[in-house]
């Protein structure tokens, strides 16, 4: 695991204050949050400025309220901060990450605008649990490249290749990749799929109360005909010009965006025109015990809806009462980890990185490239680690014995 490298006042505030060395021009300032800077431009009236992820404030005695903006030049190279005007000695500097309260260093009753508002402290909360990929690949280039080690060449190219490569295979299966997307139904009553979109893991109608209502999928109780074909007289499909099938719109898509719902919940109690299409249906004629069902059927026996997948549009269809609703979307995503993108360190870091065959490692002239691959592969997917410590990284030493060591 990661070395803690912020303070807390950096971790809770996003903010780093520095107590200015000297007075002059072209004083540098070097940031070590564990968020890299993000720099636009200086002046608040440029356009690039709303790209920048932080702001700088300026105090001459570092009290509360005493804080302004800071929007004299300066340019931001590699997390170091180059102010180019004069600053005074023994006055404040402080970098400010954009955060959701804005900060403690802008002036929110005064209603200025000069309140870092962002999430970008909040992106960060909980980084402990990751790592990144440059960092799994550097101590894979420590621990296992070099004389007397597995590897005795390899390319760090060649390595995050095959890093990258066994992370995209892995990420279908067991990094943590769930997503939510919050969306109101419009009326047409279908929302366009997420653009890493893989399955959906849930999907809930959020009420008044803001709890969560799960909605359930229409399994059998219609479909999203994928091809809608337009037939003759004698029920053969016709084509156009070209040879093609000709398609119209789906008629099962429009009787079910037009369905009497409580006719599929018995939601019955203050409608007695439903009431009766049921007495009727069911030909109870006075006997309620004809055709009864004991037990529900909880896909019908709720009132918070229905979706369906249509494959055919890449949409999620949504029954009739869910227009205008808010919703809340879980899906599964298969976006594959870069190296700028934490790594679940709990799903990767505790596998055994080198349960090579012991053939493999036994073969001097054993390519690299076949190597490495055989490692990365073994990193991921070795089913050993699964149940072992988050924190220690189990390592195969020269006698092939395994070696726990605390990271």
């Amino acid at each position: 695991m990661s070395l803690v490298t912020e303070t807390n006042q950096q971790y809770y505030q996003g903010a780093q204050p520095f107590l200015i060395p000297a007075t002059g021009i072209n004083q540098e300032f070097t940031t070590t949050f564990d968020t890299d800077l993000v720099f636009g431009n200086f002046d608040p009236n440029n356009v690039d400025y709303a790209l920048n992820n932080f702001k700088i404030y300026t105090s001459a005695t570092g009290l509360p309220g005493s804080f302004t903006e800071y929007t004299s030049s300066y340019t931001v190279t590699n997390n170091v901060i180059k102010v180019d005007g004069s600053l005074t000695i023994n006055h404040y500097l402080v970098v400010q990450l954009k955060t959701l309260d804005g900060g403690k260093y802008g002036d929110s009753a005064a209603g200025t605008g000069f309140d870092a508002f962002g999430n970008t402290v909040e992106e960060n909360y909980g980084d402990y649990e990751y790592i990144t990929l440059n960092d799994a690949i550097d101590n894979f280039m420590v621990g296992y490249v070099g004389d007397g080690k597995i590897l005795q060449n390899a390319k760090k190219s060649d390595v995050l290749f095959f890093a990258k490569r066994s992370l995209q295979e892995f990420s279908y299966d067991t990094l943590k990749s769930i997503h939510s997307q919050e969306l109101t139904v419009p009326a047409s009553l279908s929302v366009i799929l997420p653009q890493d979109y893989v399955n959906y893991v849930r999907v809930s109608r959020i009420d008044e109360l803001g709890i969560k209502r799960i909605i359930y999928p229409v399994n059998n109780l219609t479909i999203n005909p994928y091809n809608n074909l337009i037939q003759d007289s004698s029920g053969v499909p016709t084509q156009d010009n070209f040879g093609e099938n000709l398609e119209g719109t789906s008629i099962t898509e429009d009787r079910w965006k037009n369905a009497n719902l409580n006719l599929l919940n018995f939601n019955l109690l203050n409608n007695f025109d439903d009431f009766a299409y049921w007495w009727n249906l069911y030909g109870f004629d006075g006997n309620f015990n004809t055709g009864k069902l004991y037990g529900l059927d909880p896909q019908t026996s709720q009132i918070n809806g229905w979706f369906s997948m249509n494959h055919r549009e890449g949409k999620m269809s949504f029954s009739n009462e869910l227009a205008n609703k808010l919703i809340v979307l879980e899906d599964s995503s298969g976006k594959t980890p870069i190296t700028s993108k934490p790594v679940e360190f709990n799903e990767v870091l505790k596998f055994i990185v080198c349960s090579l065959p012991k053939t493999v490692c036994a073969v001097p002239t054993f390519s690299p490239v076949d190597l490495l691959i055989e490692t990365f592969t073994a990193f991921l997917y070795s089913p050993l680690g699964i149940n072992l410590s988050s924190k220690s990284l189990f390592i195969l030493d020269d006698k092939k014995e395994f070696l726990t060591s605390a990271i």
